[in-house]
């Protein structure tokens, strides 16, 4: 007789994308509560040289124990070489001798914002890699919980995915805002922590600059230093040269000493994605 017996299928993966920041800080708290349904949480860590260092001290002190005391698997992934197995940083990628690459959303002379790379080579494409691995397939493909809030709702883009890929916004679902995200943090004893993205992202706004020039002059400086960098590069492919903000000016220029701007400057709308900035 014809076998009856039929191979089931594994349970579709559920994951959420860590980024550091305030949401999904927020959404590893609401996970261990068991408001959410996620005990996979994966950060796609862009470098230790390119990751702001204050996201990354407080992963360490915060996040990380904090998942492992409510029994959540949180991962950080790193960008690595198919052809070598090497890990390189987006850091490494924009400094290494010979290189053209500008992955990141850098201004131009005319203070529009060139085309980037980064998120989808440094963030989108480790974590899908990763969900491959774990059996992710078209078939049954995992579903990834992105850390957007309610007053962030235009960055929520369902399209941006892939094939064995899922996409759900569980803080829009639940209405949570920036702020909520805040309250929740706290209500589970920890600090709210900084504000997550790249040291050198052009998509700071003015008063992030500020700050980091204020508070942290040495890595102010490091970002100066490759815009410089970036530039001497482009000076000898006979190009414009590009900015780290929208001023055209270089950034020790264009973020004096001393002087701040009002803390509600929205102008820069930072990365849509969602995979960024949570």
């Amino acid at each position: 007789m014809p076998s009856t017996a039929t191979t089931l299928e594994a349970p579709a993966l559920r994951s959420f994308s860590f980024g550091g920041g305030w949401q999904s800080t927020a959404a590893l708290v609401l996970a261990a509560r068991g408001e959410l349904d996620y005990r996979l949480f994966l950060m796609a860590n862009v470098g230790n040289d390119s990751e702001h260092p204050g996201t990354l001290r407080y992963i360490a002190q915060y996040a990380a124990p904090f998942a492992k005391a409510h029994g959540i698997e949180l991962v950080l992934l790193d960008h690595v070489m198919k052809r070598s197995g090497q890990v390189r940083t987006l850091y490494q990628d924009l400094t290494r001798p010979g290189s053209r690459s500008l992955k990141i959303p850098v201004r131009m002379s005319n203070g529009a914002p060139g085309t980037r790379s980064c998120t989808a080579s440094f963030k989108i494409k480790v974590i899908a890699d990763e969900l491959k691995r774990r059996g992710a397939t078209p078939a049954n493909p995992a579903t990834v919980g992105i850390g957007i809030s309610l007053d962030e709702i235009e960055r929520a883009n369902k399209r941006r995915c892939e094939s064995h890929e899922c996409i759900e916004y569980p803080l829009l679902e639940l209405g949570i805002r920036r702020a909520d995200c805040a309250r929740i943090i706290r209500s589970a004893g920890l600090p709210v922590p900084p504000k997550s993205s790249c040291w050198f992202c052009p998509f700071h706004r003015p008063e992030a600059w500020h700050d980091m020039r204020r508070s942290d002059p040495e890595l102010f400086e490091k970002a100066c230093q490759l815009e410089e960098l970036l530039n001497q590069r482009r000076e000898e492919l006979g190009k414009d040269h590009i900015y780290l903000t929208r001023f055209a000016q270089p950034l020790s220029k264009a973020i004096p000493d001393g002087v701040d701007t009002l803390p509600f400057d929205e102008f820069d709308s930072g990365c849509d994605s969602g995979w960024c900035n949570t």
